[in-house]
């Protein structure tokens, strides 16, 4: 399981897909570095991502039959210049995946649903929740995981959920438990792309805020013209000069007096 993407290299490997590249890949891009010149200054961070998915022993005796062994053991032996011109060479082996302590975040997403299941197959018979629920985290975060248990006469009925599972891509561990059998579905999730994002120049941004600000300024104005018209829609001339002369002062003092003693209200003048 693979991802798409620019050519890798040491700039850009990551403990995650250092898990995509084999042995020779690893020389190779060790070889396209030498030439860069922050190799030296990030040596260092570049070893310890390649030992995330590689076993890396230096060759000390570098004599045919010694080198045989490291081959022998499933290394392959290689040349490297590391810092300052020392030039040495390492025994490298990808880290296998058998166990579900070999199982990470990192790599989860770099096996097969049928090499899940191999290791599945190979560690543990109790069934999916006996697994630690940190495994079953790291395997969820890679797999779409189903469970069923049914009579073992039942599990593989035609138009079940076996043949159904089976159809649409998923691999399964079949797990005895007497004369019932636990089926475990497992099918990769597609990683999700993320889109790069364009880089803006300084000027760009400037340009863009300026843009914004000449927006807001003509929506400033255009809200300032719609209030002054709307307050003259609402301006009715006839009315101002019919209320404008109409106040208090032309009411008689004694009839606002005898109003009040009225409604139980006090009024002061």
């Amino acid at each position: 399981m693979k991802r798409q993407g620019q050519a890798l290299s040491l700039k850009n490997l990551t403990k995650s897909n250092v898990w995509d590249i084999q042995e020779n890949d690893v020389f190779r891009l060790w070889a396209q570095a030498e030439r860069d010149a922050d190799l030296r200054d990030n040596e260092r961070h570049y070893i310890d991502v390649i030992k995330s998915a590689f076993t890396i022993e230096e060759v000390k005796v570098d004599k045919p039959e010694i080198i045989k062994k490291y081959e022998e053991r499933g290394c392959q032996v290689g040349q490297v210049r590391l810092d300052e011109g020392t030039i040495v060479k390492w025994a490298l082996k990808k880290k296998p995946i058998q166990r579900i302590t070999d199982l990470t975040l990192e790599n989860i997403h770099h096996i097969s649903a049928q090499k899940l299941i191999e290791v599945l197959e190979r560690n543990f018979g109790g069934g999916w929740e006996s697994l630690p629920q940190s495994v079953q985290d790291i395997i969820l975060n890679g797999f779409d995981i189903s469970t069923t248990t049914l009579p073992t006469a039942r599990l593989k009925k035609a138009g079940g959920l076996y043949e159904k599972k089976v159809a649409d891509g998923f691999e399964v561990l079949e797990i005895s438990k007497g004369s019932w059998t636990e089926a475990i579905f497992a099918k990769e999730k597609p990683i999700p792309i993320v889109a790069n994002k364009k880089t803006t120049s300084f000027d760009e941004i400037e340009d863009e805020n300026l843009l914004n600000d000449e927006d807001d300024e003509d929506l400033l104005l255009e809200e300032e013209k719609n209030t002054d018209e709307d307050e003259d829609e609402d301006f009715d001339e006839d009315k101002l000069t019919e209320e404008s002369y109409r106040t208090t002062f032309d009411t008689n003092p004694e009839e606002l007096e005898m109003q009040a003693d009225e409604d139980g209200e006090d009024v002061d003048f």
